[in-house]
């Protein structure tokens, strides 16, 4: 058995703060860093000045590799169960940038389409979410609320990814058995499958981790912290690094629950945590999507992971919506000549009059 490639440094960094955020005490959660990182960094690549250095801090500088990685995640093999939707849709009117049109259409499942959101949102809506459903199978039926797609956007960038592993090698279902689950608010038996065979095991950091391996190079790794009181959030981007330089093959004796988990995340707040702020502000610069003015009006992010004895189902959707962005004027200064005053009357390099006014003569009403 060989070790598995662990992830780029860059997305262990972005996984791990965002995680941190997300995770609450004492609670359940799932994310996915794929589609989260593809939606923002498609986003990064087409964005400029402060937009940009802010993603670019989430992300990493190598925000174009970074994204290639992703894409390469996804890449489809024979006998792979899994499918992605890298969906735009634009309304006529809108001006694209043909250099981000392009690099839209070379994405893994790139689907570009016309969406009328200023007569028929809801038709719009109904069509993205039956997208995301198909893709992801059923798991993530309404990606989209009723009411959340208003005639007033102008982009709608959405990221589904589908995928099903299957363990190299199952856990026998009649080893499954109710096995004590201490919960942060009590002791409950709960499903634990059974299993004793070598795979790769890491101790580091205060933290222990075991390789769940799968067909075409999926794995599941599930981590325990060495203080059994510990609770979220998990370990940073240095102790996971640590822990995959850690992996040795050892023999373990794994006993693990059967679980399902599921999510429901806006994710603009979370991101204004980590100091991503200018993208929905009337300040953003998307300038490489399109000459007109776009700002983030809404981040919204779906997961689900189940496990069990064959091994593992995840499905996830993630969909950025972008208004028109209206500058706000900024509050006039005031400027009141009430004292007296100096005056230059120039044209080109040259100042006609320059003068001072003590004390204002009226010269009466201008001439009709």
């Amino acid at each position: 058995m060989r070790l598995s490639a662990p992830p780029r440094t860059d997305h262990l960094e972005f996984a791990s703060v965002l995680d941190r955020i997300l995770a609450a005490p004492d609670a359940s959660h799932v994310w996915s860093p794929h589609s989260v990182g593809t939606a923002l960094g498609l986003l990064a690549t087409a964005a400029a000045g402060r937009t940009r250095e802010e993603l670019e801090r989430l992300l990493g500088t190598e925000v174009a590799a970074h994204l290639d990685a992703l894409d390469e995640a996804v890449a489809s093999a024979t006998g792979l169960d899994l499918a992605t939707l890298n969906g735009l849709y634009v309304p006529s009117d809108l001006r694209i940038r043909p250099e981000f049109m392009a690099r839209a259409r070379e994405r893994p499942g790139a689907e570009m389409e016309e969406a009328d959101f200023a007569r028929a949102p809801e038709a719009v809506r109904q069509r993205v979410n039956g997208r995301v459903a198909e893709v992801t199978r059923g798991l993530i039926p309404e990606l989209l609320a009723p009411g959340s797609v208003s005639a007033g956007v102008r982009m709608l960038l959405v990221n589904a990814l589908w995928v099903r592993m299957v363990w190299t090698e199952p856990f026998e279902t009649r080893a499954t058995r109710p096995r004590p689950f201490h919960a942060p608010d009590d002791d409950r038996e709960v499903p634990t499958m059974h299993c004793r065979r070598d795979m790769p095991y890491a101790e580091a950091s205060g933290w222990r981790m075991v390789g769940l391996t799968g067909e075409h190079g999926l794995t599941l790794d599930v981590l325990l912290p060495d203080d059994p009181a510990a609770a979220p959030p998990g370990p940073d981007a240095a102790a996971l690094a640590d822990l995959y330089r850690a992996r040795r093959l050892r023999e373990v004796r794994l006993a693990l629950p059967r679980f399902s988990v599921e999510a429901d995340i806006p994710l603009l707040d979370p991101l204004a945590e980590l100091g991503v702020t200018e993208l929905a502000t009337a300040g953003a610069r998307f300038d490489g999507i399109s000459p007109d003015p776009l700002k983030v009006d809404r981040i919204l992010h779906q997961s689900v992971l189940r496990v069990d004895e064959r091994g593992a189902e995840g499905a996830a959707a993630t969909a950025v919506m972008m208004l028109m962005s209206t500058v706000v004027a900024p509050e006039p200064v005031p400027f009141t000549v009430d004292r007296p005053f100096v005056f230059v009357l120039r044209r080109g390099e040259a100042i006609l009059f320059l003068g001072r006014v003590a004390d204002p003569v009226d010269p009466g009403p201008a001439a009709t």
